[in-house]
């Protein structure tokens, strides 16, 4: 078990009583990295390496959750009265939502990455371990020494795997949301044109323009083939005497631009080469696991889910994820969502 970090002084904003099911609320940026836990790193890459800041969230004494999402994912899980402004997951945490507020402490944290250089690029390669490193420092400086649950959807399912290779003491289940023990070769080639594209757009001076359109071009792996010709007409919408205009074309430019707005091009090039890079080694994981398929996943497909619960090391069970919208079915299925979460986080695995 992990040993209690030691006690520092926090502001908290908020009710601050211990009493059984009284909902409480922080923000704090942790110290520097614990040196035992950032093994992967030198001294030098360590320093250079921006704390993340993490929110608790919940009832202060109930048994702990760590919450991650995919790469556009923060800290802010759910609205809280310290912090109003929805969160990433706000459909599915919160008070009697499908993760408690009121039954668990939800725990969510910003995924390090990889710095900034002169050039706009990275300055370092970050891994789904490296991140795992980042969730246990949360952990020790929260003084949380095991959680009754780590859920991770997308790259979060990658970290949340790698934590439960390298943290299997730290843990009491694993449930992992579209997400495998490594990238698929076919969404590895998307990333990797994405990443050409934002290259090309910082050597260009077009970085903006560049990541908006790396962003749509991966909303075609997010989202899938029968919501788009559900929502969408093939014909075009305008007609120019030398272009032509289609409805699906203003989507994807509005969530590229809405992704480019909020993220810089180092850290989209870090945490997507992340994805590529990410591997575990299923047999080293040996805590019981719920592995979420969802259905017409692009980004971590059934047969790699499957392939995944065959090698664990530890019992798992594989539930589905019915929808038409794709890998981004665990943001728009909360209700779905529901039963899975609660048999997973209340029943054995066996």
């Amino acid at each position: 078990m992990r040993p209690a970090a030691p006690a520092r002084a926090l502001s908290f904003s908020g009710p601050t009583t211990s009493a059984p099911g009284c909902t409480w609320f922080l923000t704090v940026a942790f110290a520097a990295h614990s040196k035992k836990r950032r093994s992967s790193l030198t001294l030098a890459q360590e320093a250079a390496v921006a704390p993340p800041r993490y929110e608790l969230i919940g009832s202060r004494n109930a048994a702990a959750i760590v919450v991650l999402g995919g790469i556009s994912a923060d800290r802010h899980i759910c609205a809280h009265p310290d912090s109003p402004t929805p969160g990433w997951w706000e459909s599915v945490a919160g008070p009697r939502r499908a993760l408690d507020t009121s039954r668990y402490q939800l725990i969510g944290c910003d995924f390090i990455d990889g710095g900034c250089g002169s050039d706009g690029r990275p300055e370092r390669i970050v891994s789904t371990h490296d991140q795992a490193d980042a969730v246990a420092a949360v952990l020790d400086d929260a003084g949380v020494g095991r959680v009754h649950a780590v859920v991770g959807a997308s790259y979060g399912g990658m970290v949340a795997l790698a934590f439960a290779e390298r943290y299997p003491d730290s843990l009491e289940r694993l449930i992992v949301i579209g997400a495998a023990h490594r990238t698929h070769p076919m969404i590895t080639a998307q990333r990797a044109i994405q990443r050409r594209i934002v290259e090309l757009g910082l050597e260009t001076g077009r970085a903006h323009d560049a990541l908006a359109l790396a962003r749509a071009l991966g909303m075609t792996t997010y989202r899938s083939a029968r919501e788009f010709e559900s929502r969408f007409q093939s014909t075009p919408s305008s007609i120019g005497e030398r272009d032509a205009r289609f409805p699906v074309e203003g989507y994807l430019q509005a969530q590229g631009e809405r992704f480019a707005k909020r993220f810089t091009p180092a850290r989209f090039l870090a945490l997507s080469l992340s994805s590529d890079l990410h591997s575990v080694d299923p047999a080293s994981v040996r805590t019981p696991t719920t592995l979420v398929a969802i259905e017409g996943d692009a980004i971590a497909p059934r047969d790699q889910i499957e392939e995944l619960a065959r090698a664990l090391g530890a019992p798992s069970r594989i539930r589905d994820l019915c929808s038409t919208n794709g890998h981004d079915a665990f943001l728009t299925e909360p209700q779905a969502l529901g039963p899975i979460f609660h048999a997973a986080l209340t029943s054995d695995i066996s």
